[in-house]
């Protein structure tokens, strides 16, 4: 599904942005997420959260100053088994963030975003990745390299060196790059449909200027 371009800013900020605070009732615990293949969001949870009936997600975390900005997010939780038909979200958690704080597991369901002077129907922010399926063979194709373009890019790109850096995870906005204790996320300079077109774009940002 084509992400309107009204909404790319709140969408790219949101996927570059997983690390955050999450409200539940009237308590506040860190959180990290991951993107789902049909775009909501996946995170190991205390039972509590699952419990409550009144969450609300900030990402990021704590802005390194009060004028950064903040995406904020009214969401649902819906427990999963990791045994279960979606199993493979807490797979993908781990790769991005390693061993969870908690066995329980959830998907959020985005209700209602609030980005900048912008209020968006949560419907909206759920976007499908439409490469979803090519995604590991992408990422493991980019990933048999020393990793020496990629960490150079991220350096240039968000002014992060990772160590051992590997992409986990792409979209069509972009692509998330995991270093030993971060992510980093490089922006598309335009919007892409289909695996070649991620290919490509990834490639001529390795690459850089001619």
């Amino acid at each position: 599904m084509e992400i309107p371009e009204q909404l790319r800013p709140a969408v790219a900020f949101l996927r570059g942005n997983l690390s955050g605070l999450l409200r539940f009732d009237t308590e506040y615990m860190p959180i990290r997420v991951v993107i789902a293949p049909d775009g909501r969001l996946v995170a190991s949870v205390m039972e509590s959260m699952l419990r409550s009936t009144d969450c609300a997600l900030h990402l990021p975390e704590e802005p390194d100053d009060r004028d950064d900005e903040v995406i904020q997010l009214m969401v649902t939780l819906d427990r999963f088994e990791e045994s279960g038909p979606d199993g493979t979200l807490a797979d993908r958690w781990r790769i991005y963030h390693g061993d969870p704080p908690d066995v329980r597991w959830a998907t959020m369901s985005i209700d209602f975003c609030k980005f900048r002077d912008l209020a968006i129907d949560g419907e909206a922010m759920m976007t499908a990745n439409p490469i979803a399926e090519e995604e590991p063979a992408i990422c493991r194709g980019f990933n048999e390299s020393d990793g020496d373009d990629l960490r150079r890019l991220v350096l240039q790109r968000v002014e992060v060196e990772l160590e051992d850096p590997k992409i986990v995870g792409v979209d069509s906005l972009g692509f998330d790059v995991r270093g030993r204790f971060e992510i980093a996320r490089i922006d598309f300079e335009d919007l892409v449909d289909s695996s070649d077109a991620a290919r490509a774009a990834i490639e001529s940002l390795l690459k850089g200027p001619a």
